[in-house]
C-alpha cells in the first residue's frame, strides 16, 4: 500500500503528497506537484531536509554511524579492497570480477599521462599559488585538450571521460605540489599501483631510484577509499547541479573542486594540524580544552555535521595512523602525543561525550598526511583526488537518468515590491 501525507494550505485546501520509500534510511515526501497545485514553494536553507535526487551510490546513517558504498560497509572496503576496486564499484554498482579488475586497473594506468601542452599551463601560475587554485584551473582545462569525449549523450564518450579523470587527476595533483616547490615534474609509471604511483610522482627525484614504502602506500590508498564518496555533500551537489545543465564532465569536476576548497568543506584536516600547532605542547592541552568548553577556541577534527555517533571512518583512520607512525618511528613525536592527549580527553570528559564530539576521520587523516611528508596546503588536494571518483559516479548516474532536469532551486523573495524608475536629477 502506497504512503502519502496530507498538506493543508492557508486557503484550507488539502493536497495529498505521495511518500517515496527508500530501500534503507529515510523515506521522502514527493513535493514536485506542490507549486503547480498550491502556488507555494518549500523553504529549506542548506537543503538539510530535502532530497535533491534519487541515488543508488552511497548510504549514510549519521545516528548509527554507518557509511555504505553500493551497500558495502566502509569498514570492509577499507580493510579488504583497494581504491581502484572501489572506483569500479562506485561507477558500475558491483565489485569487479578478476578479469574486469585487471582490465580496469590497466586502462587507468595507461591514461595517467597528460597532454604535454597541458603541463605548460603551470608556467602561468605564480610559484606561491595555492595548489587548489591550480587544480581548479588545470582540471577545467582538460576539456580543451580532450575534445573527443565531450558528448555527454554518448555512453562511450562518458566512459572515456570517466577513465581520463580517474587517471589524470593524481598526475595533476602531484604536479601542483612539484610546481609550488620548484621541482621537476615526475611522469607516472605504469608498473606501480595507484597510491604508489602518486607517491612516486610527489616525492621521487631524478637523482636516485625511488621505491614507495608499501606501508605508506597502503595508508594513502586507505585515505583515498575513506574519502571516495559521502553522499550529497556540498561539492557533490555542485557537480550534479553543474552537470544538470549539460556542462562537460571536466568542467563539472572542476566546479566540485572549487566547492571543496571552501574551509567549511574540504579544509578540516588542514585545520586540525593548525590547531595542534597552536596548542604547541602536550602540557597546554588541558588549558586548551577548558578554553573549548568556554567557547574561546574551536575543537577541530571532533564531531561531524552528519554523524551523531562515531564517524565510521575514524576508527579505520586511527588504526592507519598508528601503523604509519610506527613505520616511520614517530610514535613518540611531540605532535602525535599532543593529538592522543586531545583524543583521550574528548573520549572521557562528559562535556565532549554528552555532545558526541568524537574524533572524526579528519582528525587522524591530517596526522597521517603530515607524517607522509605532504604539506598542509596539499591536504585538500588529496581530498579532491580521493573524492573525484564519487563526483564522477554521481555525474554519471545523473546523466544516465532519462528523467534528468536542469537544477533550478526556488527562493523566498523578501526584497522591494514593484517601484517605478526615477530619473537621477529627480531623486
Amino acid at each position: 500500500m502506497s504512503k502519502s501525507v496530507k498538506l493543508t494550505t492557508p486557503n484550507q485546501e488539502t493536497l495529498e503528497l505521495p511518500v517515496l520509500e527508500a530501500s534503507i534510511g529515510h523515506d521522502v515526501v514527493d513535493i514536485r506537484a506542490l507549486t503547480k497545485n498550491t502556488g507555494l514553494f518549500s523553504f529549506d536553507p542548506g537543503f538539510v531536509s530535502t532530497a535533491s535526487c534519487e541515488s543508488k551510490i552511497t548510504y549514510i546513517d549519521g545516528d548509527e554511524g554507518l557509511l555504505y558504498y553500493r551497500g558495502y560497509p566502509i569498514e570492509q572496503l577499507a580493510e579488504k579492497s583497494d581504491y581502484l576496486e572501489v572506483c569500479y564499484l562506485l561507477i558500475y554498482g558491483e565489485l569487479p570480477t578478476p578479469e574486469q579488475k585487471k582490465e580496469f586497473d590497466a586502462t587507468v594506468g595507461r591514461h595517467t599521462m597528460l597532454h604535454e601542452q597541458l603541463t605548460w599551463f603551470f608556467r602561468g601560475f605564480r610559484r606561491d599559488a595555492h595548489p587548489m587554485a591550480m587544480m581548479v584551473g588545470v582540471v577545467g582545462a582538460l576539456s580543451a585538450f580532450y575534445q573527443d569525449s565531450l558528448d555527454i549523450a554518448n555512453p562511450e564518450h562518458r566512459k572515456i571521460a570517466i577513465y581520463r579523470l580517474i587517471s589524470k587527476i593524481p598526475t595533476i595533483a602531484a604536479m601542483c605540489y612539484r610546481y609550488s616547490n620548484g621541482l621537476p615534474f615526475n611522469y607516472p609509471k605504469n608498473n606501480l599501483s595507484y597510491a604508489e604511483n602518486f607517491l612516486h610522482m610527489m616525492f621521487a627525484t631524478p637523482c636516485e631510484e625511488y621505491k614507495p614504502n608499501p606501508v605508506l602506500a597502503r595508508a594513502l590508498d586507505r585515505i583515498f577509499i575513506l574519502h571516495a564518496d559521502h553522499e550529497q555533500n556540498a561539492s557533490t551537489s555542485t557537480v550534479r547541479l553543474a552537470g544538470s545543465s549539460g556542462a562537460n564532465p571536466f568542467a563539472c569536476i572542476a566546479a566540485g573542486i572549487a566547492c571543496l576548497w571552501g574551509a567549511s568543506h574540504g579544509g578540516a584536516n588542514e585545520a586540525v594540524l593548525k590547531m595542534l600547532d597552536e596548542i604547541g605542547d602536550v602540557s597546554n592541552v588541558a588549558a586548551y580544552m577548558e578554553g573549548v568548553k568556554q567557547r574561546k577556541y574551536r575543537l577541530m577534527g571532533f564531531g561531524h555535521r552528519v554523524y551523531r555517533n562515531m564517524d565510521p571512518r575514524a576508527s579505520i583512520m586511527r588504526e592507519t595512523c598508528y601503523e604509519v607512525l610506527k613505520e616511520l618511528g614517530l610514535e613518540n613525536s611531540p605532535k602525535f602525543k599532543l593529538a592522543m592527549e586531545l583524543e583521550q580527553i574528548a573520549l572521557k570528559d562528559p562535556f565532549f561525550v554528552e555532545r558526541k564530539l568524537y574524533p572524526n576521520v579528519d582528525f587522524y587523516s591530517g596526522i597521517v598526511l603530515s607524517a607522509l611528508g605532504i604539506p598542509t596546503e596539499m591536504f585538500t588536494v588529496i581530498f579532491a583526488l580521493s573524492r573525484s571518483v564519487g563526483w564522477i559516479s554521481h555525474w554519471h548516474e545523473m546523466i544516465s537518468d532519462p528523467a534528468l532536469k536542469i537544477g533550478r532551486p526556488r527562493q523566498l523573495y523578501t526584497g522591494a515590491e514593484r517601484r517605478d524608475y526615477v530619473p537621477v536629477d529627480k531623486r
